[in-house]
């Protein structure tokens, strides 16, 4: 949730992978649309076009909005707004740099950087930084600007 699910008259906002999104007829006629996240929270709305947006972003990322309401000593979650998440915000900070992707591709391609996949001899730490770091520099920059 975000900061501002605490401040009174807010909305609680919250970052879910929508996992799927059934609909049901009530008894009333009414149709009831089940957001269901990949935790399996399930939120309610009977409004066509939230319901709209949350189909829209089933199997993706997106920021709901949401309220509660106890009725008869249940707690219904209701949907006010389903945003799906464009794809640099679903990646948030748990996309790799590329510092640390160039580092993991070094790390793999040290045994041919050393000249051998089986050392006859354990190679110092300065000696190995020596030979990776460039290669790792090399891969960095490709990653960052493929252009190059």
């Amino acid at each position: 949730m975000t900061a501002q699910a605490g401040k009174a008259g807010s909305v609680p906002e919250k970052d879910v992978t929508v996992e799927r999104v059934e609909a049901t007829q009530t008894r009333s006629g009414n149709t009831r649309y089940v957001l269901r996240d990949a935790d399996g929270a399930e939120y309610t709305t009977f409004k066509e076009p939230i319901a709209r947006d949350a189909v829209a972003a089933e199997g993706r990322r997106a920021r709901i909005e949401f309220h509660t309401q106890e009725r008869n000593g249940f707690t219904n979650v209701y949907l006010d707004r389903v945003t799906p998440l464009a794809d640099e915000e679903e990646q948030g900070t748990d996309a790799p740099s590329a510092d640390e992707v160039a580092w993991n591709t070094a790390v793999e391609a040290a045994p041919w950087l050393l000249g051998s996949s089986e050392p006859k001899e354990a190679v110092g730490p300065e000696q190995l930084y020596e030979r990776l770091k460039p290669f790792k520099d090399l891969v960095a920059d490709d990653i960052e600007d493929p252009e190059r």
